[in-house]
């Protein structure tokens, strides 16, 4: 080879650079032009009862239908256990219960049994019981039988095998409803789901059940708390905030089911159980109180939701004397979470036992009441707003749809699109009006896979949060909806859902992963972020940390193709000369994560080389990318 042809053989790399970086895909990043500040509540959290999100998911009780429901639907969690040759019965008895509001239980008639013949009921919990090694198990239930000293064994048992994982006695029982306690320990038994509570007698009696419960170790081992492995996934997220109760939890099909409050507080035996609009009961053990402390837990702000007249099924309250009711309700949930134990409701919170007061910021009037057709709304928002405002003139205010009343202090606008639909509306706030309310996009999701988001969905969602970063000082919070889902068959009701679990383990989704790579990465400011000749399926934001002296640049390459991008950054002085890579990918936009397979689609981070401030960065095909720079 001649020497000429050498050189240009040498030469060739950097001539393609430097022609890369004159007429190729490129991103410029003015890191000294902040265009606005972020806001410090971007990323957080929505949750309602959906898709077995509480009950069945999240709330750790192990214990399906705890509380004794009307008819016979209420014994489908609840056959009875004949050993030997034992007889027994069990039905719903309309006439007694342990409370004023839990007035039924489960009636258990015991004919025939004995030491080696036990008979009473059994309960298979939600699509199975969970048990591990070593473990502790804290269990209750109230209870009254007409042989007084009866007693109650309990047990653990594997459905599939019959083993016994662990068993206790409680004994004592006597004529008067009476709530007992009881702990179950494993020894070294296997890890598994398939396994049911069972609770018998070993003698002829009749015994009445209600509230029986059973819970693992939750999470900061809170009595009657949240599941450990769902709580270190959200805990993952560093959500800032969380929107509660819901979602259509919140209105109910009708005004008599709606998220009634002062109904979900207090002991167990004193709330009532409600029909969730999605087909299927709810415990009521999440309450209001729990929802405080679950973000006491993970150190979000609460963003409280109050009912405001209407229900989905065109159920509504007109603005004026009707609605006073709902408004002092809502302005009594406010003092319950905010107010001094000297307070009417912050003695009922200490009640409880939680003397101190939440921090509060936010209260959204209502859901969605965009699709109220009676167009209500406007009066009812305006009813809300003033009489909290009076007594809590530093709340900040959210409507749920644009309204003429009165201005809100955030509007909360929800977005669910297909994936081609997230990409197109990437710049969807770029240009939007900042002299109106702030902007709150309280639901949103790219609906793409099932049960849970695949890659393509993961890509979209990236996409899209691009632009909500890009203009963070407008949208003030954003959560992805809905969060959970039980995945085993009939526990989905709407998908594709962030987090799947059964009842042993759990996992995240491509869009979840997303989640954590974006929150976790996140500036104080937004810089400006150009991207030029990079094609229609390429996004990027940018973002800047004084504290930190990083700069945090999100890229999503959503075609089949490796993207270079010569990538030039003004406004600093210097770079180290190590840049952090976290690129989450696959092979296919279907590739996904399931219950299980739960680390197919996962972010992987390398240190990557970085020569000054123009440089050239190639981001793998399918691929959500954050590159952590130092400055």
């Amino acid at each position: 080879m001649k020497t000429s042809a050498l050189v240009v053989a040498f030469l060739a790399p950097f001539i393609s650079s430097l022609v890369l970086l004159a007429q190729g895909p490129s991103l410029t990043i003015q890191v000294d032009r902040p265009a606005g500040k972020v806001s410090p509540t971007f990323y957080g959290l929505m949750t309602e009862e959906i898709n077995y999100s509480y009950d069945g998911g999240l709330y750790a009780e192990l214990v399906r239908d705890r509380a004794i429901g009307r008819g016979f639907g209420s014994l489908v969690h609840w056959p009875m256990v004949a050993r030997g040759n034992s007889q027994v019965s069990v039905t719903a008895d309309e006439t007694t219960g342990p409370s004023a509001v839990l007035t039924r239980s489960l009636k258990v008639n015991v004919a025939a049994a004995g030491k080696d013949a036990p008979a009473g009921v059994e309960n298979d919990g939600y699509w199975g019981i969970a048990v591990r090694p070593n473990t502790v198990y804290n269990g209750s239930f109230y209870a009254k039988t007409d042989s007084p000293g009866l007693q109650v064994h309990v047990s653990l048992e594997n459905d599939r095998t019959g083993l016994v994982a662990a068993s206790t006695d409680v004994p004592g029982l006597t004529g008067e409803w009476t709530r007992y306690t009881y702990r179950l320990r494993t020894g070294e038994v296997a890890v598994s789901s398939n396994n049911h509570l069972i609770l018998t007698i070993a003698q002829p009696a009749t015994v009445w059940f209600n509230l029986i419960s059973l819970f693992p170790p939750t999470y900061h081992n809170r009595p009657g708390g949240n599941r450990d492995d769902i709580m270190n996934l959200l805990a993952a997220m560093h959500p800032k905030f969380l929107r509660f109760p819901g979602g259509n939890y919140l209105e109910g099909d009708h005004i008599a089911e709606r998220f009634d409050w002062k109904k979900t507080i207090g002991p167990w035996v004193d709330r009532p159980t409600h029909q969730s609009p999605w087909r299927y009961h709810s415990s009521d053990g999440m309450g209001l109180l729990e929802f405080l402390e679950w973000c006491e837990d993970l150190k979000m702000e609460p963003v409280l939701a109050v009912y405001a007249g209407y229900s989905l099924e065109q159920e509504h309250v007109d603005p004026g004397p009707a609605l006073d009711q709902y408004v002092q309700d809502a302005l009594d949930e406010i003092e319950y979470a905010t107010g001094g134990a000297d307070t009417k409701w912050g003695a009922e919170r200490a009640k409880d036992g939680h003397p101190a007061p939440f921090l509060l910021h936010y209260v959204e009037i209502g859901n969605e009441d965009q699709f109220d057709r009676s167009h209500s709304y406007d009066g009812r928002f305006a009813q809300f707003y003033h009489a909290i405002k009076e007594r809590y003139p530093n709340l900040q205010i959210i409507a749920t749809t644009p309204v003429k009343s009165v201005t809100p202090d955030v509007l909360d606008e929800h977005f669910y699109m297909p994936a081609e639909q997230s990409f197109r509306e990437a710049h969807h706030y770029d240009n939007a009006d900042r002299s109106g309310p702030k902007i709150f996009v309280g639901e949103w999701a790219t609906r793409e896979g099932d049960p849970t988001p695949n890659l393509e969905a993961a890509l979209a969602d990236a996409a899209w949060l691009t632009g909500l970063e890009r203009n963070s000082d407008l949208v003030i919070m954003a959560s992805y909806a809905p969060l959970f889902v039980n995945v085993n068959p009939g526990g989905m009701q709407w998908a594709p859902d962030l987090i799947g679990y059964d009842a042993l383990t759990s996992y995240g989704s491509p869009s979840y992963w997303t989640q954590v790579m974006f929150s976790m990465h996140l500036g104080t400011a937004i810089v400006p972020a150009t991207l030029s000749n990079a094609g229609p399926r390429v996004f990027a934001s940018a973002t800047r940390d004084d504290a930190k002296r990083k700069v945090y640049v999100k890229v999503v390459n959503a075609t089949s193709t490796a993207q270079p991008l010569a990538i030039s950054l003004s406004g600093v002085a210097k770079l180290a000369p190590q840049a952090a890579l976290t690129t989450m990918s696959g092979k296919t936009p279907n590739a996904t994560n399931s219950i299980t397979n739960p680390r197919t689609v996962v972010p992987v981070t390398r240190k990557v080389p970085i020569a000054g401030s123009k440089f050239i960065q190639t981001f793998a095909p399918y691929s959500v990318n954050v590159l952590e720079l130092s400055y």
